[in-house]
């Protein structure tokens, strides 16, 4: 039997996908993100009342803090997006992007728990 492999140590687990889970994990595990958290709900959900925005607001802190909960992975993806912008190469530039793009895909993907 094979099993999928566990988060680094010290990496909180991802929370319930819901809002308010959400925003608990990042006040404990990444301060850092609250208040930018808190402005972009007032200014996307909560002083538009729409909800209709809801899922993106998710997804997007989702991912948000599946990096930044991280900061061995956080740091790896920044360097390689500061790299593809200084680098003069644009091949080299277009790899080093498309390997940042792929990692944050693959945390966006993870599921509560993970």
């Amino acid at each position: 039997m094979t099993t999928a492999p566990g988060r680094p140590h010290g990496v909180p687990p991802m929370p319930e996908r819901s809002i308010p889970a959400l925003r608990a994990a990042i006040a404990a595990h990444t301060p850092q993100l609250l208040a930018d958290f808190e402005a972009n709900w007032r200014a996307k959900i909560a002083d538009t009342y729409d909800i209709s925005a809801t899922p993106a607001f998710l997804a997007r802190w989702w991912a948000e803090y599946a990096l930044a909960r991280n900061p061995e992975l956080d740091r790896h993806v920044r360097d390689l997006e500061e790299r593809a912008a200084q680098s003069a190469e644009p091949d080299k530039a277009k790899a080093l992007l498309e390997e940042a793009a792929q990692i944050h895909q693959r945390v966006s993907l993870l599921g509560p728990g993970e």
